[in-house]
């Protein structure tokens, strides 16, 4: 079984989106169970209504609910040790979950997550990881809005995070890695992101394939499986994906519309579309995975409905099936031993005077 404890009042629409997800994601995934956080008044009503839930969750009360537009360190000082957010983290610290899952404030579920679980060792910063459909089928994007900026090391970090990712996700032995950059070519692009390409070359990793330098229209194209980049650019490439998709979606809708014999084609084609409509949906996707930290928390969009939280359940199931904590845990073990290696004298203390 795998258990995911749920922040049953987190998103823009609390109990009841959570527990539409958690039901929906119960029925694809009839191995799991879940411990729900919530408000009681707020959550009993809405889960008498999912009997099949309700069988396979144990219920817990929590007194304060994180605001959507509450500070992290204001949500932090409120809603530490008494939120359904900390308590829902806290299971995962606790051993009584294997991963978190919350559509609320990205910023109060980061600041939490670190204070509560902390990050893993040899980490400097997590990263949030986002899963981007592609031309290939589905690439790995971080980090997309964790934190702004990041050095060499930290993009290193990054893309040993990510690659552990990608084989818990997409199963592939060893995915090729890509660092985001304004040009292919070596000598462009900011120091820090050069410098983290040569670390990346010099590894001599076998769990990676560093594939080198890609743009911005090699994410769509799925050029790589791993897309590294820093927080702010990160989120900017998601915002402006997802903008895009919507105004192609506006723009084919007021074409329709525009004529009789538009609405017969849409008629005609009507296959086709559906079949794009459905490769575009961000609600297939959606989940982002804290990474770098000592347990898995996943972040769902806060405006998604029971569909997409669903899917985002699955993305924080399919983590711990893979061992994905483990996976990260290996990698960044295997890198920094063949970075400073272990020698003799390391191992056994010296002994004596000169």
């Amino acid at each position: 079984m795998v258990k995911i404890a749920i922040d049953a009042m987190g998103g823009d629409h609390g109990p009841e989106v959570c527990l539409d997800g958690a039901d929906k994601a119960l029925e694809r995934q009839p191995d799991i169970e879940f411990l729900l956080y919530g408000q009681e008044a707020a959550c009993r009503p809405v889960l008498d209504r999912y009997p099949r839930l309700k069988a396979r969750s144990e219920f817990r009360h929590c007194d304060v609910a994180v605001r959507m537009d509450e500070k992290p360190s204001q949500a932090l000082r409120r809603g530490r040790n008494t939120s359904s957010m900390w308590k829902a983290i806290e299971a995962v610290k606790l051993k009584e979950a294997d991963c978190a899952v919350s559509a609320g404030n990205t910023g109060a579920l980061m600041a939490m997550s670190k204070f509560c679980l902390r990050t893993m060792a040899d980490v400097q910063r997590p990263a949030i990881a986002g899963i981007w459909p592609t031309k290939r089928g589905e690439s790995i994007v971080l980090d997309i809005g964790a934190t702004i900026g990041a050095d060499s090391q930290q993009l290193l970090d990054f893309a040993l995070m990510g690659g552990a990712m990608a084989r818990a996700l997409f199963e592939v032995r060893r995915p090729t890695v890509g660092l985001l950059n304004v040009g292919v070519e070596e000598i462009k692009g900011q120091e820090e992101v050069k410098e983290a390409g040569r670390l990346l070359r010099e590894s001599g990793l076998d769990t990676i394939d560093y594939y080198g330098f890609v743009e911005g229209d090699d994410i769509g194209k799925g050029t790589v499986d791993v897309v590294v980049t820093e927080g702010f650019t990160g989120n900017i490439a998601l915002k402006a994906a997802e903008g895009t998709a919507r105004q192609i979606a506006d723009y084919l809708r007021e074409s329709i519309m525009r004529s009789w014999m538009a609405k017969i084609g849409y008629i005609l084609a009507k296959s086709a579309f559906d079949r794009v409509r459905e490769k575009m949906d961000p609600r297939k996707v959606n989940g982002g995975v804290f990474l770098g930290l000592n347990g898995i928390v996943i972040k769902s969009h806060g405006g998604t409905d029971g569909e997409g939280y669903a899917a985002a359940i699955k993305v924080g199931y399919e983590m711990v099936r893979n061992g994905l904590f483990e996976k990260i845990e290996a990698d960044l073990k295997k890198y920094h031993n063949l970075v400073v290696p272990v020698s003799e004298t390391d191992e056994e203390p010296a002994t004596g005077t000169i």
